[in-house]
């Protein structure tokens, strides 16, 4: 047994994590890093890299169906599932060396391989070793939630983390769950030759604004993904290559793969956190406006946090730790600015509220600007003109944004900057964007805010009479 005394405990090799051991240890910090899995955590293993390497795939296929608008012939495309998994492990391969326990060493950072245990307020086991640290984080993250369905754990199932073994492409991919994963790989298999239904409980993106998520729907639809929604998997029953999931519409659904996507649940159960006097709540960790838990040395970042559970809100939560830690100033997260996207075709973004939570909030002090992506010139070029940007908008100042369409993940970082720094309608309307791109949009939206005030106003248009008269 070693007894090995650090300055910061980094507890989870994840995006939270990597990034608070790599910036710690540049500053000086003596950093002892602990992950009992696979480093780079579930984004880099199967949550984000994976899923989009697949969704990129699957956009190759859809396009050579696709062709003849543009004057090219459509063919039907020699799909390889296989090989397509395989563009998947080469992606996760190449980034992997980023987040290796090769480099973190080299950083100089004390890596080890093993499972976490608290023993008191400072102490934590790790397998042989006992560590005791001045600080501690514990950036665990979260896993697939598999609820408890009748006959669920009697057969073959998928989620996010197993996906990905698969070589052979599922003949009819169920999916129960509607939510961003469960559509992202919706779309993705049926483009990639699958039979796709989704069966959503409730109603599909169910936390998006209702209009962005209609214009998603309708275009999976459109493509031969089945949805289903208001409906609960009552009973799952049946054997691998014939699925059976009954609804509770009566309905058995039947499928040849069942893929379970209704949500994620926090990494806690190894930790023996009451033994260190860290409290939880709901589906995480109990921390205050600084991510500190209830144990004073400790703080809790990213999915285990219990809030939004997004790769770069651990990042971001990184960021806001680092600095009480490390130089003992004070630091708040805060969520307003914190945007997230759904890599569908058409892509839905947001940021901030969306318009009925910023009506609900505002009231009549409420604007909402739009623009349609048919209106932009790059959008019409390419046939990517479905889709619409709105902005809430209170007292001249973003609040929230919501983006469907293409580039919509990229897009709505600006919008981010702009509720993050408080920047009002008139500096993202002084902003020029090349000609002609997709970004156009943004610029747009903030026209369309100021478009009323200044065409549709009659005081504005006495004044400019006035003026024309007195100018030489």
């Amino acid at each position: 047994m070693t007894d090995i005394k650090t300055d910061l405990l980094v507890i989870g090799a994840g995006s939270g994590g990597l990034s608070v051991a790599a910036g710690a240890v540049q500053m000086g910090a003596d950093v002892t890093l602990v992950e009992a899995h696979r480093m780079g955590g579930d984004c880099l293993n199967f949550g984000c890299v994976p899923s989009k390497a697949l969704i990129a795939a699957s956009k190759i296929a859809h396009h050579q169906r696709n062709a003849a608008s543009f004057g090219i012939a459509d063919v039907a495309p020699e799909i390889d599932y296989s090989r397509a998994m395989e563009h998947v492990a080469g992606a996760i391969a190449q980034i992997a060396p980023v987040d290796s326990q090769e480099r973190f060493e080299g950083l100089g950072c004390r890596v080890l391989r093993d499972w976490a245990r608290f023993l008191d307020d400072r102490r934590v086991a790790v397998g042989d070793d006992i560590i005791t640290a001045r600080r501690i984080v514990i950036a665990t993250g979260s896993s697939p939630l598999v609820p408890p369905i009748p006959g669920l754990d009697g057969v073959p199932y998928l989620t996010n983390e197993s996906l990905w073994d698969l070589r052979e492409r599922p003949a009819h991919l169920l999916i129960i769950g509607g939510g961003p994963i469960g559509l992202e790989m919706a779309q993705a298999h049926r483009r990639l030759g699958a039979e796709v239904t989704v069966i959503e409980g409730s109603r599909a993106l169910g936390k998006d604004d209702p209009e962005a998520a209609a214009l998603v729907l309708g275009r999976l639809r459109d493509e031969g993904v089945r949805i289903v929604e208001g409906v609960e998997a009552k009973r799952v029953s049946g054997g691998a290559g014939a699925i059976v999931v009954e609804g509770s519409d009566g309905e058995s659904y039947r499928g040849s793969h069942l893929l379970v996507a209704v949500g994620r649940r926090a990494n806690l159960g190894r930790l023996d956190l009451d033994k260190a006097g860290i409290e939880t709540e709901g589906n995480g960790i109990k921390v205050d406006a600084g991510l500190r838990t209830t144990n004073r040395r400790a703080y809790a970042i990213g999915d285990v946090a219990g809030g939004m559970q997004f790769t770069h809100v651990a990042g971001y939560h990184a960021s806001v730790i680092i600095r009480p830690m490390l130089f003992g100033l004070p630091a708040k997260a805060k969520t307003a600015h914190l945007p997230h996207a759904t890599y569908t075709d058409p892509e839905l973004a947001q940021v901030g509220l969306t318009e009925a939570d910023a009506r609900a909030e505002h009231g009549d002090a409420l604007d909402v600007a739009r623009f349609d992506y048919h209106h932009n010139d790059r959008a019409i070029a390419e046939r990517r003109d479905e889709g619409f940007i709105k902005v809430m908008v209170v007292k001249g100042r973003p609040v929230g944004a919501t983006i469907v369409g293409a580039q919509a993940g990229e897009l709505i970082s600006l919008w981010s900057l702009a509720i993050a720094n408080r920047l009002k309608m008139s500096q993202i309307s002084n902003m020029v964007a090349p000609y002609p791109t997709i970004s156009e949009v943004n610029k747009r939206a903030a026209g369309a805010y100021f478009s009323p005030k200044l065409f549709e106003n009659s005081t504005v248009k006495r004044v400019v009479r006035l003026v024309q008269r007195w100018l030489p």
